[in-house]
């Protein structure tokens, strides 16, 4: 049975850069595009980072009882959903996989697939640098979105708070002070838990 290695972190922890270098060090295993109505940003690619839909593609799925996971965010810009979807990339029984989400979408995942399949990698970094980090990111924008960046910040903070981080039973961390450290250090459990 294949594993879903499952990065997580709050935003502007590195998770996404590191993500992207699993992904180049690891390229035999396969990832899991998740479907999303929030307006791409500058740099993306539809069917890359995301499939970008209308609300009407996620009712479709979901009518279909083809979700495996959804989440909704009530943003200041108005509702952005995030999904994953049973739509065939996701075959445990041929392949391993490399993904990326959130607390809630790790536990529900877990519950799809059972614990034994979903390997979490949480990233943590320290609160005023992630402040720091997403605020330079933000800035590199051409229209940047500086209180959504509070409303993520403020949410993360809810939703990876220490109650609900055991709760998903997870205590292993990997903290991203040094990416090339970090790295390494996921890199090893990813090998350690499969090859």
């Amino acid at each position: 049975m294949g594993k879903i290695f499952y990065v997580m972190g709050k935003s502007s922890s590195g998770k996404d850069t590191l993500f992207q270098d699993l992904k180049r060090e690891f390229p035999q295993l396969r990832t899991i595009v998740l479907y999303t109505t929030r307006p791409i940003r500058e740099g993306e690619k539809d069917g890359v980072e995301y499939f970008f839909v209308e609300e009407e593609k996620l009712d479709v799925f979901r009518k279909a009882g083809r979700l495996i996971e959804e989440r909704a965010y009530d943003t200041i810009h108005g509702i952005w959903r995030y999904a994953t979807v049973d739509d065939g990339q996701i075959c445990l029984e041929e392949a391993d996989y490399l993904a990326i989400g959130t607390l809630e979408s790790y536990n529900r995942l877990k519950a799809y697939f059972g614990s034994a399949c979903v390997i979490p990698l949480y990233v943590e970094v320290e609160d005023g640098e992630r402040l720091k980090r997403a605020l330079a990111r933000e800035e590199r924008q051409e229209s940047p979105r500086y209180e959504e960046l509070c409303r993520r910040f403020l949410a993360d903070a809810k939703d990876f708070s220490e109650e609900n981080l055991w709760e998903a039973g997870i205590s292993k961390r990997f903290y991203n002070e040094n990416r090339s450290q970090c790295f390494k250090e996921m890199a090893e459990e990813i090998k350690h838990g499969k090859f």
